[in-house]
This record gives C-alpha cells, structure tokens and sequence, in this order.
C-alpha cells in the first residue's frame, strides 16, 4: 500500500496537495470554486473527486486550522469559514484521518516565523524547483502553503 499524504491550504483560493512519505511531491489542485449568487464557494464534488483518485492511498490529511484575523470584513471571514468547513466536511464523509494544524505550528517547522507571505513559496521552491505551479504567485503561493503544511504533518524537516 502507498501511503500519501494530504496538505490543505483551505479557502476559496487555497490549494490541496498529495505528497507521498518521503516528502516527494504527487499531485495538487487548486481549490476549485463555483459561484452562488456573486459569491464564490468550493465545488467540494470536484474536491471529493480528487481525493478519491487515491482511495485507500491517503493516510492522513494536513487542514490548516482558520480563525478570524484582524482586518477582515465579516463577509469576508464567512466566505473564508465556509470554504474551510466545506473541506472539513468533505474529509469527514470520505473518512479520511486528519489532523488541523495552526499557521503558527506549519510555518515554525518550515523555518518561517517572523517572515514575509512570500516567503513559503520561496522555501517550496528550494524544496520542489522543478514544480513549476510555484511559480506563479497567487496560486503558487496556496500550493506553497499545502506543500509545507503537509510537510509539517509528515515532520520532514523543511
């Protein structure tokens, strides 16, 4: 059995990322979306059918863990929640193992206390510099972030 990991930058412009064991990238997927109205949510059938590309493969999953940050309309910060508690839900129902982890906790272990946004997307490029949906910046910054929150997961070291 292949055992894989799942790193989740939730959001309607986050990203979800399979690694396998050793850290070695598999696969991502933009967090697709759908609109409602003139609002934007998750497609979570096209989540689930990702993830369902590896049944029985995934062992675990890696959720970054949201709260409210300062600053943010209350709009906002719904469209956010929702986004995230959608691929909470789709874990759940597919009875997937997963741990949520704090921002605090993923970007320690990827040396990025005290750093700038960019600067995961940075360090995942050093670690993966033939991914090249890295590159792009807003996009690549939510693959970043999957990448190393499932590194952390995994405790391979960044």
């Amino acid at each position: 059995m292949i055992n894989l990991f799942v790193g989740i930058d939730p959001g309607c412009s986050g990203a979800i990322v399979v690694i396998s064991e050793s850290g070695e990238y598999v696969s991502h997927l933009n967090t697709p979306t759908v609109k409602v109205g003139t609002k934007s949510r998750v497609n979570g059938a096209q989540v689930a059918t990702f993830l369902l590309q590896y049944r029985g493969e995934i062992s675990h999953a890696y959720l970054e863990q949201v709260g409210a940050m300062p600053g943010q309309g209350v709009s906002s910060m719904f469209t956010f929640g929702h986004a995230a508690g959608n691929v909470e839900g789709i874990l759940q129902g597919m009875f997937l193992p997963y741990s949520l982890v704090t921002p605090q906790a993923w970007k320690k272990s990827a040396g990025l206390i005290g750093s700038d946004k960019d600067a995961a997307r940075s360090r995942a490029i050093q670690l993966y510099p033939s991914l090249r949906a890295l590159d792009a910046k807003a996009k690549g910054q939510a693959i970043a972030d999957a990448l190393l929150i499932a590194r952390h997961g995994l405790g391979v070291k960044s």
